[in-house]
């Protein structure tokens, strides 16, 4: 049985495949000459490269190819290459104080652009892309004045070096604040009144009476740390509370809860996961964001 004659469009006597949609028929025109070349190259590329380079993956590894080429390979030399180019940088920081660093234009732009990407890479899951930490988990704001254990580089460095209420390195930074209420020193009353007092040390909204009522309290349990004007005392890693800046929130609620149950932060030490000069290089950036002292 003879095959059905295909449709022919009139206005260009082509064939058509057969395909109708909406009433609409598709010719069958031939693929352009240029356009098939391509497509045979394409075809030709793809077999070369399958045999002189890694391409088809196996249990392991992929087929290694005839040249052997490997991106992981040049990867790994790229970065060697950078590490030697900065060796020499590297080696003059570790070997000089934060304070010279901060006087030669050449290494401390080096070391503020370096530092900015070890940054990226430790300390932006807690301090925030942009440094500017969370109030609500009580991670620190590095853009602001208000430094706990002091905002000079020698100090910054100490900190990111040492970490803060860290058990495995016996230099961190320590501190503790009493749990006035869970330990019973003062009953609810008393922490209200003081709270009130706290407020009204950096100008914020209190109750003026129960301020009062706190101010002896201060005096006696929490001026001893944060001094008698609320001043604070970097030495110990007390907090100035004369400012509105506020590591866990400067609501009434806020203060009454640290002072029942204080919350006390853990940075970790890195001393052990990065030499002097990248400790170094991140102390100088953080001290650049602003709030360096």
């Amino acid at each position: 049985m003879s095959a059905e004659k295909r449709h022919v469009d009139e206005p260009t006597g082509v064939e058509t495949t057969g395909h109708v949609w909406d009433g609409i028929r598709e010719l069958d025109n031939p693929l352009p000459r240029w356009w098939l070349y391509i497509f045979y190259a394409t075809i030709l590329w793809a077999l070369v490269y399958v045999i002189l380079y890694p391409a088809i993956p196996l249990v392991r590894q992929a087929t290694p190819g005839l040249l052997g080429y490997s991106t992981r390979e040049v990867v790994e030399a790229d970065l060697k290459r950078v590490m030697e180019s900065r060796a020499e940088l590297d080696d003059k920081i570790a070997s000089m104080s934060l304070e010279d660093i901060a006087h030669d234009p050449t290494l401390l732009d080096y070391a503020q652009r370096s530092g900015a990407s070890s940054f990226k890479l430790v300390c932006v899951q807690c301090h925030g892309s942009g440094a500017t930490g969370s109030e609500e988990l009580g991670y620190p704001n590095l853009n602001d004045d208000a430094w706990l254990w002091g905002g000079t580089r020698d100090a910054i460095f100490t900190t990111i070096s040492h970490g803060v209420r860290n058990a495995d390195d016996p230099d961190a930074r320590t501190s503790i604040m009493p749990a006035f209420g869970t330990m019973g020193m003062l009953n609810r009353q008393q922490i209200n009144d003081v709270a009130d007092y706290v407020l009204s040390l950096s100008g914020a909204e209190h109750d003026e009476a129960a301020a009062a009522e706190g101010a002896p309290i201060f005096a006696a349990q929490c001026a001893v740390c944060h001094g008698a004007g609320g001043e604070g005392n970097t030495a110990l890693g007390a907090p100035r509370l004369s400012d509105p800046i506020w590591l866990y929130g400067g609501t009434h609620e806020a203060i009454v809860a640290q002072v029942t149950s204080p919350r006390l932060g853990v940075m970790p030490s890195w001393k052990n996961y990065f030499d002097d000069a990248t400790r170094k290089k991140l102390a100088l950036y953080v001290h650049s964001l602003g709030g360096g002292q």
